[in-house]
């Protein structure tokens, strides 16, 4: 190996040989994008990206503990790797000791493709997708309608080497297509989005014929007030909410009573039943479609992570089962201090709610309630609660005698995704799904439309 090698796993093993540090970890994420936009009925844009990452993580062990210091950099090659080793060694010789230390995790097996050259994106993921999009620009324009939109495909091989002798290698596909279809005098407005691994199970036909039939039920208006409604989420909403909800289940902050995890008096709610529904929520690094990181990839220590896991096995884990909570997220070092089992964090969402019946069907049962688009613009309110606002957008449709009968004005909500689980009446069938709000982070989840009898819409939103 030289020194103007540039391959990704030999810049991981060169930082490794120049580490002086008692251990090391290195992390070099490789990241391709293409992108493709469109606005009324044409494609403006479209291009295509290529990066790298490198984190260093040295650790160095002292009487008082272990301390660690991280650094990231871009655009890094092999020339530039000593400086950003030292730097990290600099930095855990400056640090206190880190509460989260731990030995380096050791005997995972070494990935078999480690040495392999980085998977790739490009233009050509678009190639059945592109004209599939160009025939349903004819198609609106002869309805009516304008299509907006973007889809985005993005290709991450991460590379993990440690000084404790892992080599492990993961290639992360990612894909997102969000497609907003509006009337001609633009007062009308409809989305449709979709995630997917390789744009070969995504028809923008399809969606646009969602979107027409959307924007036929807007045509009669009807101004309602704020109050409690009977709602259909469709699983894009239900997964905003459970993300969020999984995000802020920290087993050390439940624990420490800071969170709607925590059981007054002291402990955690591990154990008590959150739903009368048989809800399964759970996290597979192998589930078909959603395939993510089967080892932790920690760029930096936080309270559900911890530098000094990397590598560490993630397994299939249930989060919830028959409606009651069975796990919160762990590292080794929150899990010794809750006395709970070691559950770190994954890469993709599931919830089963023992549901056949589909959006429309759970429509059909509908006397009068309202249907959801999705969410947006979702903040926190209180974290005991775990109290969530935002806005609907893109559609709010009235239902009566179980058919659509119009579109109602938006509204700005107050929920809390806990007690929403709740108070959930029934759970359709899951399907895999885009989180509109959180799809910058995180869109590989499957989640059935649920039914709340009593979702509070607490005041009008005078958005579309």
């Amino acid at each position: 190996m030289t020194a103007r090698t540039n391959k990704p796993h030999e810049i991981v093993e060169r930082a490794l040989a120049l580490s002086r540090a008692d251990g090391c970890v290195v992390i070099a994420d490789e990241r391709s994008t293409a992108n493709l936009r469109w606005a009324g009925n044409a494609l403006t844009t479209n291009g295509v990206t290529r990066g790298r990452t490198l984190t260093v993580i040295a650790t160095v062990d002292g009487r008082e503990g272990a301390a660690s210091g991280v650094v990231s950099r871009s655009a890094v090659t092999a020339d530039e790797v000593e400086p950003l080793v030292r730097a990290a060694e600099a930095a855990a010789r400056g640090a206190g000791p880190a509460e989260d230390a731990q030995p380096l995790v050791t005997g995972v097996p070494e990935s078999p493709d480690f040495a392999d050259a980085p998977a790739e994106t490009s233009s050509a993921v678009f190639a059945d997708f592109a004209p599939a999009l160009g025939e349903s620009f004819a198609r609106a324009r002869a309805g009516g309608r304008e299509l907006y939109g973007f889809a985005h495909h993005e290709m991450v091989s991460t590379y993990v080497g440690t000084s404790t002798g892992l080599r492990l290698r993961h290639d992360q596909p990612d894909g997102t297509l969000e497609l907003n279809a509006k009337s001609a005098d633009r007062a009308r407005s409809a989305w449709a989005g979709r995630a997917t691994r390789d744009f070969k199970d995504v028809d923008p036909a399809a969606l646009d014929e969602e979107l027409a039939v959307r924007l036929g039920w807007a045509r009669r208006r009807v101004e309602l007030p704020a109050g409690r409604y009977e709602t259909l989420l469709p699983p894009s909403a239900v997964a905003d909410l459970l993300i969020y909800q999984t995000w802020n289940a920290s087993a050390r902050d439940a624990a420490e009573g800071r969170t709607v995890f925590s059981r007054p008096g002291g402990g955690t709610r591990v154990g008590e039943r959150l739903s009368g529904l048989p809800l399964t929520l759970r996290s597979d690094p192998d589930e078909p479609g959603l395939e993510c990181a089967p080892f932790v990839v920690a760029h930096s220590s936080g309270g559900d992570e911890s530098v000094f896991d990397n590598g560490l096995p993630v397994r299939a884990t249930e989060w919830i089962g028959g409606g009651e909570l069975r796990r919160l997220q762990t590292t080794r070092h929150t899990a010794a201090l809750t006395g709970l089992p070691l559950a770190p964090s994954a890469g993709n969402l599931v919830l089963d709610g023992g549901g056949d019946r589909s959006l429309a069907d759970m429509v059909s049962a509908t006397e009068r309630g309202l249907l959801l688009t999705c969410l947006w613009y979702i903040r926190e309110v209180d974290p005991a609660t775990l109290l969530l606002t935002g806005l609907t957008r893109d559609g709010v449709y009235l239902v009566e005698n179980g058919e659509v009968t119009g579109e109602v004005n938006n509204f700005r909500f107050n929920e809390s995704p806990v007690g929403l689980l709740g108070r959930a009446a029934e759970a359709g069938r899951t399907e895999r799904t885009l989180p509109r709000e959180w799809s910058d982070w995180f869109t590989r989840a499957a989640m059935p439309p649920l039914r709340v009898p009593d979702f509070n819409m607490s005041s009008v939103s005078q958005g579309v």
